[in-house]
């Protein structure tokens, strides 16, 4: 009886402690060259080439027909990882997730990629954005999946 009375006592002294250190959490925005993330990451042989990628406003050939636009976010879990490694890790997940959805929806490309970050739109060809933290790093990708016309 006196043990779980201290150990109550105590958990309610340490909780402010514990409500301190989430509300200090680190949540940094973070850009990576998205040219390093398809080249160095980690999955990146699961990227299929078939599949093109055009981010931000870089140009794209003829496109038939627009299917739809879709939204990935994508998590890792960053203990141990550098943030730009671990938001590699995270991109990669989000473009895989867009080239399946685009492969099962009958598209062979998308375009107009965008990423994301507490509703602030990154529109780069070369650069894409990711919240990391110490426990976590996360992606958000937009993008339309289309249909190229034939060549």
């Amino acid at each position: 009886m006196k043990f779980t009375l201290a150990a109550c006592a105590a958990a309610l002294l340490l909780s402010p402690l514990a409500f301190e250190q989430q509300a200090h959490a680190r949540n940094d925005r973070v850009l990576i060259s998205i040219a390093q993330a398809l080249a160095e990451g980690k999955e990146k042989s699961k990227i299929r080439p078939e599949i093109p990628l055009f981010f931000g406003k870089s140009k794209y050939p003829a496109v038939s027909q627009k299917l739809n636009v879709l939204t990935t976010s994508r998590k890792t879990n960053a203990v141990g990882k550098s943030d730009s490694e671990a938001c590699i890790w995270a991109f990669l997940s989000s473009v895989i997730v867009l080239q399946e959805e685009a492969h099962k929806s009958g598209g062979n490309a998308i375009v107009e990629i965008k990423s994301i970050y507490e509703q602030v739109t990154l529109d780069s060809e070369t650069e894409f954005s990711c919240g990391a933290g110490g426990l976590m790093a996360g992606v958000k990708l937009e993008g339309t999946i289309v249909k190229m016309a034939p060549k």
